[in-house]
């Protein structure tokens, strides 16, 4: 399979496609005036406890306090010497307090209306490895699956390197280690220079959150350009295109330093056509931003994003099959898990999502497509948890959300429909204009009336709602005059007194 990634670089904004086999697969977008917060960390100052939730709201200087919960709470606090096992109390006072200051990381961009998730667990990653100064022990990511491999990294990083630091993980303040995936394979010189780069930067950041003031940011992530390199650049990436001489001079620098066997996989690209126009790129991003997603059968996916759930609803459409109903069903609904595990990915929809395949009458039909669906999720980065298919064909799974989706960092509510995804019609428009009408004339004394509307509306009520228009005018005893206003949206009317 081929990988690749394309990065399109401007001066407000950078964006970061991964294309496998031609076929875009997953986009991040980074705005100079909306960069991503996840990971940072700040000096926050405690705004206010809420006993009954067992949380806190944290203000770290942006526009929404911040939410902490008492599970995310490491005692004591970052500017300790010290690296305690999480707190297991149940009282959020007995940890913080009003006015308290606090040194928070973010775990969760702030969603909607919702403000960022935080925790005191501070995390550092690096290319192989992930630093949790308040944690002990180590872990290897699960995508190790070579049980060989996983305890050869575990001791190397738990005994030799911890030593050759000159520190003992888990003891005193030595902390943890989080093994990436990406240091399957990865020599011990390399781990090293990894375990001794996130002591320094620690050391950095411990010493900058004991001087910074409440709502101050003491640490930032790395820029987008960068960051895809550290935790997507791997073995199963063949190259790196980027379009800017500036970003292609930082990205190889930084593979020099910390990736030097992939330093060669970063390339700029100089062609004359935009870089996103490269395997369509631009087209597919157009395309993630539509409910409707066809299938190469004749099926359709109906995509549905609400605060509460993302619905996902799979319909045959064209597609009428050859042999049985139960036959053609079962192709779509293979078909659709595949769309479906793409599209996840690509529009970075997350937190509870409903899967309506079509209702299969065979249970052996409905552990296939659960099957498909779990295989085609293999290459997502983000966690996801599937549950059975039920008579219904409803799945239920989640998936870990930690930014917004592609639809809510693209799109604004509609200002027409104001995010309903619907207009009134006009003949409803037009009964509303006539109840105003009455509702006018019998408050003021008043020698005409006049309405001002959509063109919709007026052509309405001058073609098939004239006759009503004549009676009313009639029963209220005054002329009614209809102009087309211009500007106005198909539901929006005002009714002038003359």
């Amino acid at each position: 399979m081929s990988t690749e990634i394309l990065v399109n670089v401007t001066p407000r904004e950078t964006r970061a496609a991964v294309v496998e086999n031609g076929v875009l697969q997953e986009v991040y977008v980074e705005r100079a005036n909306r960069r991503g917060i996840t990971s940072n960390i700040y000096k926050g100052k405690v705004s206010r406890t809420l006993p009954g939730m067992q949380a806190a709201f944290i203000d770290i200087g942006l526009a929404r306090t911040a939410f902490l919960h008492v599970s995310d709470i490491a005692q004591p606090a970052m500017d300790t010497d010290t690296a305690p096992l999480p707190s297991r109390t149940e009282n959020i006072r007995d940890l913080v307090n009003d006015g308290d200051d606090l040194s928070v990381q973010v775990l969760k961009e702030p969603l909607g209306t919702k403000g960022a998730r935080l925790t005191t667990f501070i995390t550092l990653p690096s290319r192989y490895l992930v630093y949790m100064p308040k944690g002990q022990g180590v872990g290897v990511s699960s995508r190790i699956e070579d049980d060989a491999e996983r305890q050869r990294l575990r001791e190397v990083v738990t005994g030799g390197l911890a030593n050759a630091a000159g520190m003992a993980v888990g003891a005193g303040n030595g902390g943890g280690y989080i093994v990436r995936t990406a240091a399957e394979g990865a020599p011990l010189e390399a781990l090293r220079a990894d375990m001794l780069f996130l002591q320094r930067l620690w050391e950095v950041v411990r010493q900058k959150a004991l001087r910074a003031t409440a709502g101050e940011l003491v640490h930032e992530d790395l820029p987008l350009h960068q960051r895809i390199l550290r935790d997507l650049l791997g073995n199963d990436i063949d190259r790196v295109l980027v379009d800017a001489p500036a970003a292609f001079a930082e990205m190889t620098a930084f593979t020099d330093t910390f990736m030097p066997g992939s330093a060669g996989k970063v390339e700029q690209y100089d062609g004359k056509r935009p870089i996103f126009d490269l395997h369509g790129v631009e087209e597919e991003i157009e395309k993630a931003l539509d409910r409707k997603v066809p299938l190469k059968s004749g099926g359709y996916l109906m995509i549905d994003q609400t605060e509460a759930m993302t619905t996902i609803d799979v319909n045959t459409g064209a597609f009428v099959g050859h042999r049985t109903l139960e036959d053609t069903i079962f192709r779509t609904n293979l078909e659709a898990a595949v769309a479906i595990a793409r599209q996840l990915r690509l529009r970075n929809l997350g937190g509870i999502i409903i899967l309506d395949f079509i209702d299969m009458q065979t249970e052996d039909h409905r552990r296939q497509v659960l099957q498909a669906l779990e295989r085609a999720l293999v290459g997502d980065h983000a966690k996801t948890n599937i549950s059975s298919v039920s008579p219904l064909g409803l799945v239920e799974m989640t998936r870990k959300r930690t930014r917004e989706s592609l639809e809510h960092l693209l799109c604004r509510p509609c200002p027409t429909c104001l995010g309903r995804r619907y207009v009134k019609t006009p003949e409803t428009v037009g009964y509303e204009i006539f109840r105003e009408l009455v509702r006018q004339s019998r408050q003021f004394e008043v020698r005409e009336l006049m309405v001002l509307a959509h063109q919709d509306v007026i052509e309405l009520l001058l073609d098939e709602e004239a006759s009503a228009l004549a009676e009313l005018e009639v029963a209220l005893g005054r002329p009614i005059r209809l102009q087309t206003e211009a500007l106005y949206t198909q539901d929006q009317f005002d009714v002038v007194l003359l």
